[in-house]
């Protein structure tokens, strides 16, 4: 070998160094001579043949096992997400990236790792109340009334207990950003709720506002959960109970129904009202339109009696005997029509009395 060659000749491979001094080993006579590389091969085989015992026949299976290992260590990256999972990637314990479901790849241990959180699985956590799988008891449920207990805007205290459900929205932000997730969670949804009842009257509370009171909680609290940069999504909030405080529940209850019974009487009342009104409305109607009717009827009776008036003084003026005579003879026909006549010719003879049985002869001719 030319390499081994300048050491045999006492030169450097290198060349000469200026002043006439050369590296490696000190020959005596004040130059150094630099290490013998094949003697440096041959230590580190004695090495690895301590470690792997077999000697100079055994290297080719050593080199292999070797790249046998960094294989194995290399596809050691492979990991795989499921469906309901999140990849975090940390490298060095840094924060890299996460990566979504499916087959990925990250540098093998120690380098880098993956963390694997559940995303999909909702979770769950009680304000005001604790449930029997909490408390560590068979059945019931605990009341925490410090987390329950808050004042409403007219000034009145209510007992309201409710639920946060939750899902994690980036894992990365959700492991690295917040310390304490499920704490962190309670103190949002505590502060929403008490910023919300603050603004609300107890009725609306204890009835028909429930759900306005737990859309406005949620909003509140993603608000704060984002600012924070939480990675959590709250998907509910949900009220399990809104009740005057225990010590005065009895009297709120009795209030409320006194309140139940203003209204049944109040609507009683305005059914009847709405009963009788239109009753009386149309009664009215009716009446107006009778008078109407007869004030037409009379008017117009009136109007026929004039004119007939007025045709009978046209006909008298011009031929009164007549009109006298034909007025006297229609007006006994009215008064004698119902009467038995007896008709005698006054005009007639002294002796015999000429009589017409007029009634006689209208009962035969009625027979007849």
């Amino acid at each position: 070998m030319l390499f081994n060659d300048k050491i045999l000749k006492n030169e450097s491979p290198w060349g000469s160094n200026p002043g006439g001094k050369r590296g490696g080993d000190n020959n005596g006579s004040g130059q150094r001579r630099p290490p013998n590389i094949d003697d440096l091969i041959r230590k580190a085989q004695g090495s690895i043949g301590r470690i792997f015992p077999g000697g100079k026949n055994s290297n080719k299976p050593i080199f292999i096992g070797l790249i046998v290992l960094v294989v194995l260590w290399a596809l050691s990256g492979l990991y795989r997400v499921l469906p309901d999972e999140q990849g975090v990637v940390l490298r060095f314990g840094k924060f890299i990236k996460t990566t979504q479901p499916g087959l990925n790849y990250h540098i093998p241990f120690p380098i880098e790792k993956v963390l694997t959180p559940k995303v999909t699985k909702v979770n769950r956590i009680d304000v005001g109340f604790r449930s029997a799988s909490d408390t560590g008891r068979s059945s019931g449920v605990g009341d925490v009334s410090e987390e329950s207990l808050m004042l409403t805007g007219d000034e009145n205290i209510v007992d309201i207990d409710y639920s946060v459900f939750w899902v994690i929205k980036d894992a990365g932000k959700f492991l690295f950003n917040i310390q304490s997730p499920l704490e962190t969670v309670k103190a949002a949804s505590e502060t929403a709720m008490r910023e919300v009842i603050a603004k609300s009257r107890i009725q609306s509370i204890l009835t028909e506002g429930r759900s306005k009171i737990e859309n406005e909680v949620q909003e509140i609290t993603q608000g704060i959960l984002d600012e924070y940069g939480s990675g959590i999504q709250i998907t509910q909030v949900q009220t399990q109970k809104a009740d005057p405080p225990d010590q005065v529940i009895d009297a709120f209850r009795d209030v409320q129904a006194a309140r139940a019974d203003r209204e049944r009487s109040k609507n009683e009342a305005e059914a009847y009202a709405n009963d009788v009104i239109p009753r009386a409305r149309g009664e009215a109607e009716k009446i107006l339109q009778q008078a109407e009717a007869y004030k037409k009827e009379v008017v117009a009776k009136a109007e026929g009696e004039a004119s007939r008036f007025l045709a009978i003084y046209n006909e008298y003026k011009d031929a009164k005997q007549v009109t006298q005579e034909r007025m006297y003879l229609e007006t006994m026909e009215k008064v004698l029509a119902d009467i038995d006549k007896v008709i005698i010719d006054k005009n007639s003879g002294s002796g015999v009395v000429p009589y017409l049985p007029l009634p006689e002869i209208k009962k035969k001719a009625q027979t007849q």
